[in-house]
């Protein structure tokens, strides 16, 4: 379990900081992390190279004051390597641009294939023996290089206490091996992307969409790549047609679908100001029937089982 350092859980949800420095300014950050707190949230996750370190800088002053109070994630090595000199170099800028001694997660930011499991997970071992860090993480990993990690760690004498996949309506992938995989180990899961980069928040949705209100999917290329297939805005249109029946808002329905998976994934949820961030904080008090899960679910065709093995599935 990931506890604060006064042992206590840490909150259902995260908020993801990758919005700071660029999509927010330091105001807008303030405001959005006062928000999160006020909603019971304690736990704030950002990365090295999150709008090139400003993220960290801007989280690391908000967060002084009431440092005691709070979890802090960050994530090294999506660039370079996951070698044992990278992932101690990258993890001093985060300690300076956080202006913080430690961190209570650390992530892996992916796998990397050309460097040894190994090495990897000696270094975080070796980190978290000297008070560097407290927990281990692995973000974007599959469930079998997770398992291998594991298996290396705990020969260390430590584990692997989190994960942080995609996953939300139409990026299911999780569901096959991921999440079982993680409740049968007791690891973490954070899953990031939760309103599928601003598609399942009814933006983009039919006819009706609004031109005005632009984000990632026209910005940025990699997530209109990413979010591109017809099949995708379907699902989205049939998200925004259930929140009004509901009388809520899709991003509310959004998360609170994948916080209701039943290996009870935390979700990280973001945004660019307070006004974008309130229908996920209302997933945090939305109470999702079995009936509305299953309804959601079906927008979207489940993912085979990892056999393969349609006739046995459930």
């Amino acid at each position: 379990m990931l506890t604060l350092e006064s042992s206590a859980p840490v909150s259902r949800f995260a908020f993801g900081t990758m919005q700071f420095g660029s999509g927010a300014d330091e105001g807008e950050s303030r405001a959005m992390l006062d928000a999160c707190r006020e909603a019971g949230i304690t736990h704030f996750d950002t990365a090295v190279g999150y709008s090139d370190g400003r993220s960290e800088q801007i989280l690391g002053r908000l967060a002084a004051p009431i440092r005691d109070s709070l979890y802090i994630a960050t994530k090294v090595a999506f660039h370079g390597d996951a070698s044992a000199v990278e992932i101690r170099a990258q993890f001093e800028d985060c300690r300076r641009q956080l202006n913080m001694d430690s961190v209570d997660l650390l992530y892996i930011h992916r796998h990397h294939p050309e460097t040894p499991l190994d090495e990897t997970i000696d270094t975080l071992a070796q980190m978290q023996s000297e008070g560097l860090i407290r927990h281990i993480g692995l973000s974007n990993f599959a469930a079998w290089q997770v398992m291998k990690a594991q298996a290396i760690a705990q020969s260390m004498g430590t584990r692997i206490d989190a994960i942080q996949p995609m996953y939300n309506l139409v990026k299911r992938q999780a569901e096959v091996e991921l999440l079982p995989m993680a409740a049968d180990q007791d690891i973490a899961v954070l899953p990031y992307s939760p309103l599928g980069g601003g598609l399942l928040t009814g933006k983009y949705a039919g006819n009706a969409a609004q031109e005005a209100a632009r984000g990632r999917l026209d910005e940025n290329s990699m997530y209109a790549r990413r979010y591109a297939p017809g099949w995708m805005h379907e699902a989205a249109t049939g998200l925004a047609d259930l929140a009004r029946q509901e009388g809520t808002d899709p991003a509310t329905l959004a998360v609170a679908w994948v916080a209701s998976h039943p290996a009870g994934p935390m979700p990280i949820i973001s945004a660019r100001n307070t006004r974008q961030l309130a229908p996920s904080l209302a997933a945090l008090d939305y109470e999702m029937s079995a009936e509305l899960r299953a309804r959601i679910s079906a927008l979207v065709p489940s993912p085979p089982p990892a056999t393969d093995r349609l006739e046995e599935a459930g």
